[in-house]
């Protein structure tokens, strides 16, 4: 009973301090949403610093309002995007092979709710091991409200937490929450989206919020043929475009600004010295854009760039380093056939 106390205490110290409201939808589904205000804030401070740089940048977390996500699951069935299907030809094979690394039962956390298929295959994994799953997708995107009705239904013995936050926040907030075992998840090669310094700051972030039992599956895209990388980013039925450009749309609806989006193209481009992709918004005239709520005036030249993106592309050597100085030990590494891709499970280095 005290500890139950503790744990309840704890948990509306954590609503508090970081301005959650929880919204109980039944027995088997909750989540907790940041403040509007808060959301706002953020996304102005975070505009007005990035976009007045020398190189002007928007960060690739704000791509994911409920238009982007369409989007973006419209790119995972592109025939050019590998990615989601070399992951899910590799995730597959892990009913066989996962829960040899699983002592006794776990909570699935998921950086992203990302692709429900994906999802399954692990729910359907775990549901073989244990009479009750519990599923904490962590995800900016308010798509996560949306997505987890179908889930419920199909599995009746799940139950779901949502955190409508940043992956930071969501797992200062996993942190705290209870003893039980976490199978965090990263998946889509999202990983690839961070800088090599910042990427470690967050490994190291994950580790720290990891138990000793705890385990971590992480996805990342392995240094390819140019050619095959650029074409799943510049995809011919321009769908990868007109997700880059939404997140102008975005802006323009939230923070009251006046891009006009006929005035911007899609620029994808591998740079083999730093093994990324890099993608960017190029300016097709010379033009100016007001953002009234970040009270910014922006003077743009023609060709000038804008950067959105960047996805890091990794080879086997670069991975052991970045997970041995980061305080993990790796447990297994699985691939697809033609070795495009790889899932690396990772536990906290004894």
């Amino acid at each position: 009973m005290v500890q139950f106390l503790v744990h309840l205490m704890s948990l509306k110290s954590i609503q508090r301090e970081r301005e959650y409201t929880k919204f109980v939808v039944d027995e088997r589904l909750c989540y907790y949403e940041p403040s509007k205000n808060k959301s706002e804030k953020t996304f102005v401070e975070e505009l007005s610093l990035s976009l007045n740089q020398k190189q002007k940048s928007i960060h690739p977390k704000f791509f994911y309002d409920k238009k982007g996500s369409e989007l973006f699951e419209k790119i995972c069935k592109l025939p050019e995007y590998y990615l989601t299907r070399t992951e899910i030809s590799i995730l597959t094979q892990l009913h066989n092979k996962l829960p040899a690394y699983m002592n006794g039962e776990f909570r699935l956390v998921e950086l992203g709710s990302g692709s429900s298929h994906k999802t399954r295959i692990l729910l359907s994994i775990l549901e073989k091991l244990q009479k009750q799953i519990e599923y904490f997708p962590i995800d900016i995107s308010k798509i996560l409200k949306e997505s987890t009705t179908t889930l419920l239904s199909d599995y009746e013995n799940l139950h779901m937490t949502g955190i409508i936050d940043n992956y930071e926040s969501g797992l200062d907030f996993l942190k705290n929450y209870d003893n039980r075992k976490n199978l965090i998840v990263f998946l889509g090669s999202s990983f690839g989206n961070f800088d090599y310094q910042p990427g470690l700051r967050f490994l190291d972030k994950i580790n720290s919020s990891m138990k000793d039992d705890d385990l971590f599956l992480v996805g990342l895209d392995l240094v390819k043929d140019r050619n095959v990388l650029e074409h799943a980013y510049n995809d011919s039925h321009g769908i990868t475009a007109q997700f880059n450009l939404n997140v102008l749309s975005r802006i323009n609806l939230e923070l009251n600004s006046n891009f006009n989006i006929d005035k911007f193209a899609h620029h994808a481009v591998y740079s083999e010295a730093e093994n990324r992709v890099e993608i960017y918004l190029r300016s097709l005239e010379n033009q100016t854009v007001n953002i009234t709520k970040a009270g910014i005036v922006l003077k743009i030249k023609q060709n000038e760039l804008i950067h959105t993106e960047n996805s890091h592309k990794y080879t086997i050597p670069k991975i052991k380093e970045m997970f041995s100085s980061t305080g993990f030990r790796i447990r297994d590494m699985w691939f697809d056939e033609k070795r495009y891709f790889c899932l690396v499970l990772l536990s906290k280095n004894d």
